[in-house]
């Protein structure tokens, strides 16, 4: 049937609006689905880039154990946190404090003063440390009872606040709080194992040549300095109380009077697990009486000393083992001056190397 020009025009404006309808929903729907796509692709860069950290769920002061209640899993950028942040989930979940039982350790504060307590058989027991010993007890039926914990605790290097992301530089095994006295110090005199690396826990001993062995310092994690980029073959660096300082140079100096005397460290086989070793060795009178005066030794290694020399007769170890050593080596005192010079030519010739490696000058 034949059609009017009217509507023949009517038909062909419908249709070309229908088709420019068509062409504006392609062009809407193909913006939406690029946008999904972006957004798709965005939110799974996100999630390639996040990472979960330890944040911390309530302030923290320095030297406080890290219980179990006193953080969280915190879903966050990468590019946000500290490079060293993700490594502490292993860190964490390792050294979660329970005791020997499974029963875990909680931290609650009195008077705004922050308490430990042990869950165990559905109550809660205040989990105090003999001052003496260290030894970790609680107090049930009104009898002391002793509590051996699955780990080392971990300890606040610094005091911290609330969702502060945890790292390995803000925490510790509790073997290394962070005391006042505490100081770094570098040594180049001992043996050292072959295998030593920075972050091994080790004692400090003294081996005369009759076969007396002493532990001069206990349980010490070392750092070992590196010169462009290679490790140092005999420098240590390792952080030590004011008293330990003064017994480790006793050590050296008798080592140095006695010829074939050895000072050199040994390993911990799992830190972690390994109570620290209790020390042998006996300072000379004089840093005894050194220490005794010095006012930057904290009260509790004072009272750990004396506990020490009042458990053993520090007397008879001084003079029928170490200075009948020293008294039998021929030219003690010239031992003496030869080898300080030769550590201190070393020390020397050491940070020389250290600073050439950092400034790229050569010899």
């Amino acid at each position: 049937m034949a059609t009017n020009p009217m509507q023949r025009k009517a038909r062909n404006s419908f249709l070309l609006g229908m088709l420019v309808m068509l062409l504006i929903a392609a062009v809407v729907i193909g913006f939406l689905v690029m946008q999904i796509m972006n957004y798709s692709k965005k939110e799974q860069e996100e999630r390639a880039a996040s990472v979960q950290v330890y944040v911390l769920s309530q302030d923290v002061s320095s030297g406080q154990v890290i219980t179990n209640d006193m953080y969280k899993t915190l879903t966050v950028n990468r590019n946000l946190v500290p490079s060293n942040a993700t490594s502490n989930l292993d860190i964490i979940i390792n050294y979660s404090l329970e005791d020997k039982e499974g029963n875990s350790v909680i931290t609650k504060y009195q008077n705004n003063v922050a308490t430990l307590y042990l869950n165990k058989d559905n109550r809660e027991y205040e989990l105090k440390q003999e001052e003496e010993t260290a030894n970790y007890y609680i107090e049930r039926n009104n009898n002391k009872e002793y509590v051996e914990l699955n780990e080392v605790p971990l300890v606040a290097k610094v005091s911290m606040k609330k969702n502060t992301v945890i790292t390995t530089d803000l925490i510790t095994k509790s073997d290394t709080t962070i005391t006042d006295d505490l100081r770094t110090q570098e040594y180049n005199v001992f043996v050292l194992p072959m295998d030593l690396t920075t972050g091994d826990y080790v004692d400090f001993r003294l081996m005369m040549p009759s076969g007396q062995d002493f532990i001069v310092v206990s349980k010490k994690e070392v750092e070992i300095p590196q010169i462009d980029g290679v490790d140092s073959e005999d420098t240590i660096k390792v952080d030590l109380r004011e008293d330990e300082i003064l017994s480790l140079s006793s050590a050296i100096v008798d080592a140095y009077r006695v010829q074939g005397a050895k000072l050199y460290v040994t390993k911990y086989a799992e830190a972690g697990m390994q109570q620290a070793a209790t020390p042998t060795y006996v300072v000379t009178a004089e840093t005894a009486a050194l220490i005794s005066r010095n006012p930057n030794i904290v009260e509790k290694a004072m009272t750990d000393l004396r506990n020490r020399y009042n458990q053993i007769n520090s007397s008879d170890i001084r003079n029928n083992y170490i200075n009948t050593q020293i008294n039998s080596s021929e030219n003690a005192d010239e031992n003496l001056r030869t080898n300080m010079q030769e550590s201190i030519t070393n020390s020397k010739t050491t940070r020389k190397e250290y600073l050439d490696s950092l400034y790229g000058t050569t010899n």
